[in-house]
């Protein structure tokens, strides 16, 4: 992913108003992030617990959600799995994220969710530049280039749903 700046960043948004895109609190590391390890940059807002924040690449323009999360309640499992990255997590490692739909379903209070990463670190469990809590990954038969690409895909189709 190529480096944003913040005025990129509060210009992507596609689920939430202008004024809601001004207000959120965008990264102060923009320029220590690991832009080239980055399938999309994720965050959580510090000031709102329950909020965090994607921004990606789409079809060759950035699109950005604001989104909900709440810890996966998975009955009594100690694990959860991320949908996009698939990286194992334990408790609390997971969080079902919802972001309101774009455009009128959105005001409307349609939203759709996945289960991601609490820190929205996918692209690093991915790259193992950073390992989860619980110490490993799947092993894989994979290449890295394509669990890359599945990654983008699962991305991809999340984005999607949010402008269907």
């Amino acid at each position: 992913m190529r480096s944003l700046t913040e005025h990129d960043i509060r210009n992507s948004f596609v689920n939430c108003s202008k004024g809601e895109a001004k207000r959120l609190t965008v990264p102060r590391d923009l320029a220590e992030r690991p832009w080239d390890d980055l399938d999309f940059l994720g965050w959580r807002d510090p000031g709102a617990p329950d909020r965090s924040y994607l921004v990606a690449e789409r079809e060759g323009r950035l699109v950005g959600l604001a989104m909900r999360f709440q810890a996966a309640q998975r009955g009594f499992l100690q694990r959860s799995m991320c949908s996009l990255c698939l990286t194992t997590h334990p408790r609390g490692g997971v969080s079902l994220m919802t972001a309101r739909k774009a455009g009128a379903a959105g005001r409307e209070g349609n939203s759709v969710g996945a289960y991601m990463c609490t820190d929205l670190a996918c692209s690093l469990y991915l790259r193992g530049k950073k390992v989860p809590e619980s110490g490993t990954r799947f092993d894989e038969s994979l290449t890295l280039q394509e669990q890359i690409e599945r990654t983008r895909s699962h991305l991809a189709a999340f984005l999607d749903k949010v402008h269907a």
